[in-house]
């Protein structure tokens, strides 16, 4: 009761805006679906608008232990349960081939967000937050990110603006760009699956290409693969910047200011692990009645339950984020995002080519 009475108010407020973003992203107007802006950015914006209306509403003390659990510990229960999503080996074995260009275009990614923070001068933090989003899965890879390297809610939001950005717009055009160059079904897949940042996108912009070329839903399986397979580079990226910034933390505990092991490495990531294991692990047992409901009914309710979760977390920290700020300081990270989002969609269509892909 003590739980509830403290962070009860934040917590609710959170769901009830992330139930109207899911409904939000549900709608279909003219043919053309707002599922390609997605629930957590509706929550963040909503969250953010509020935030500018009701000035004082994320310190009020009713609010704020709830927003705070919400942003923190609901995110990291999000990026726990996508992992039953994950059928390891159904990814990499389906996906394999794909794992030249992934790997290709997460290096030039956070090679080109390095490059960029030190020219533009762009906070640390965000540079790797736009770095990791624009590279492996958007806001998903920004979620697991943020609180291993101790993100602050406009660092997230600013990271999440600028991915949102260039998400609808490789979803609107790419579809025109891949069948003017003479894109395969099989290549724009992977141009899709590996060149576009958020899930959500990478959807509309297979499920475009199917329309156009009457391939029955084809390629959005497989740019959803490919995708998936993406994702799993979380799992490495995370750890490494946990082993960063503990490093750091053993610096500063030289100069006086000790920092726990045990606080900074991210211990949800392994849960990550643990569930995408469980997953894999189901789908090698005998086909039954439990398998199949695991497969068709557990794993779809726990993709709908982590998408809600990143929204409810997104809502608290849009509340928690001053609009006038973020727009302020918004210019070099766009940029920053620019440059990831081009360096990876050409480096996409380059390896495609030289591997004989397209």
């Amino acid at each position: 009761m003590t739980f509830v009475k403290k962070n009860g108010l934040g917590i609710l407020s959170c769901i009830i805006i992330a139930g109207i973003s899911t409904l939000l992203a549900g709608i279909n107007i003219g043919g053309f679906s707002f599922e390609i802006i997605g629930a957590p950015v509706f929550a963040i914006v909503i969250g953010m608008v509020i935030s500018l209306i009701f000035k004082n509403l994320s310190s009020d003390e009713k609010m704020k232990p709830g927003l705070t659990f919400t942003s923190k510990k609901i995110l990291q229960w999000a990026v726990i349960i996508l992992g039953f999503t994950l059928n390891i080996k159904t990814v990499l074995s389906v996906g394999g081939e794909s794992l030249p260009v992934i790997i290709s275009t997460i290096a030039v990614s956070l090679i080109m967000a390095f490059i960029m923070c030190k020219i533009l001068k762009v906070d640390k933090k965000v540079s790797i937050l736009v770095g990791v989003g624009s590279s492996i899965c958007g806001g998903s890879a920004i979620a697991a990110t943020a609180p291993v390297i101790d993100a602050d809610d406009e660092e997230i939001a600013q990271s999440i603006s600028v991915i949102f950005l260039f998400n609808v717009i490789a979803a609107l055009i790419f579809p025109t760009i891949g069948n003017a160059i003479g894109l395969t079904d099989n290549g724009f897949a992977l141009f899709a699956g590996t060149a576009v940042n958020d899930t959500s996108s990478v959807t509309a912009a297979a499920s475009a290409w199917d329309s156009m070329k009457n391939t029955d839903g084809l390629v959005l399986a497989q740019a959803t693969t490919v995708k998936l397979t993406r994702t799993l580079a979380i799992i490495p990226i995370t750890l490494v910047l946990a082993f960063i910034r503990t490093k750091q933390a053993k610096k500063q505990g030289r100069e006086g200011t000790k920092i726990s092991f045990k606080k900074i490495f991210p211990w949800f990531i392994l849960y990550f692990v643990a569930a995408s294991l469980i997953t894999t692990l189901v789908s090698l047992l005998p086909q039954s009645g439990f398998t199949t409901f695991y497969n068709e009914n557990f794993v779809h309710g726990a993709k709908w339950l982590a998408k809600f979760f990143i929204a409810m977390a997104m809502c608290a920290i849009g509340l928690n984020t001053n609009i006038v700020n973020l727009v302020k300081k918004g210019g070099k990270p766009i940029l920053m995002g620019l440059c990831c989002w081009i360096a990876i969609a050409a480096v996409s269509l380059v390896m495609q080519h030289v591997l004989g892909y397209w």
